[in-house]
Parts: structure tokens; C-alpha cells; sequence
């Protein structure tokens, strides 16, 4: 019998497969629990839009990150932190304050998992911090940490 792979079965297939399995292990165990469909021509075009659909979603998303890239590329982001006499600051710049100055200079909704800052920092300088946007798009954006008056 032949059926389509809804979910991935490890060591058996992928989503999206479609194969040539036993009709009682399709009957009792992978229809039943959702894992399978029968592939029939109605469920295999219904799964080709899907796909197709998946695919128009994943390059609007990509599209719309590339625009979030150029637009931050020359933009220059200032934080303001209270510092000592030797350009230490008291504390840190951390990603989610990045992100609250990106979001408030800019107007560009990040959260704090898509800055990818390896070390908070600790003193007043110029910064490029690395922003994943999305999956195979990512960009730098420049940090200014100046000295509050």
C-alpha cells in the first residue's frame, strides 16, 4: 500500500515521502496515529500545495528580512550607559537592550534571540553586532555606547 508520510519516522522516512509499506502496518499504526496517508491523487496534489505554499511563505519571509537588513546597514544605533573614569561601564549592554534601542531608533521589532552578541559590553565604544533575521540572512548593525550626561 502506498502512503504519504505526514510527520518524520525516523529510520523510516520524511515528511512529505511517499512509499511502499505493508498494508496492515499502514491500517493499524500509521493512519491511525497520524503519521500517514493513503496516497491517493487528491492527497498527494493536496500535499504539492502545501508545499508549494511553504515554499511562497519561506521566500516572503526571507525577502522581508533582506529589507530589515538594508535598512539597518547604515543606521547607527546609540545606547546611553553610566561609565566610571576608565570607559568602564557600571554593568552592561546586553541584547535586549540593543534590541530596545534598535526598536526605539528605528522602529524594527527584533527580540533578544536574533542578536547574536557573544559578550555583553562592558565599556563605552563602537560596536558591530552580528542580527540574524532570518535563516541564512544576517547583517551587522553598529552600536555606539556613549557616555551618559
Amino acid at each position: 500500500m502506498k502512503v504519504i508520510f505526514l510527520k518524520d519516522l525516523e529510520g523510516k522516512a520524511g515528511r512529505g515521502e511517499v512509499k511502499d509499506v505493508h498494508e496492515g502496518y499502514a491500517r493499524n499504526y500509521l493512519i491511525p496515529r497520524g503519521l500517514a496517508a493513503e496516497a491517493t491523487n487528491s492527497n498527494i496534489k493536496k500535499l504539492q500545495q502545501e508545499a508549494e505554499l511553504a515554499e511562497m511563505k519561506k521566500s516572503k519571509k526571507i525577502i522581508h528580512a533582506k529589507e530589515m537588513k538594508n535598512r539597518l546597514k547604515d543606521v547607527s544605533i546609540t545606547i546611553y550607559a553610566k561609565a566610571g573614569q576608565d570607559d568602564k561601564l557600571f554593568g552592561a549592554v546586553t541584547s535586549e537592550d540593543i534590541v530596545e534601542a534598535i526598536n526605539q531608533q528605528t522602529g524594527i521589532e527584533l527580540n533578544k534571540y536574533q542578536v547574536l552578541l557573544e559578550h555583553p559590553c562592558k565599556s563605552l565604544g563602537i560596536y558591530k553586532i552580528p542580527v540574524k533575521f532570518s535563516e541564512g540572512v544576517t547583517g551587522d548593525v553598529k552600536i555606539w555606547v556613549v557616555r551618559e550626561k
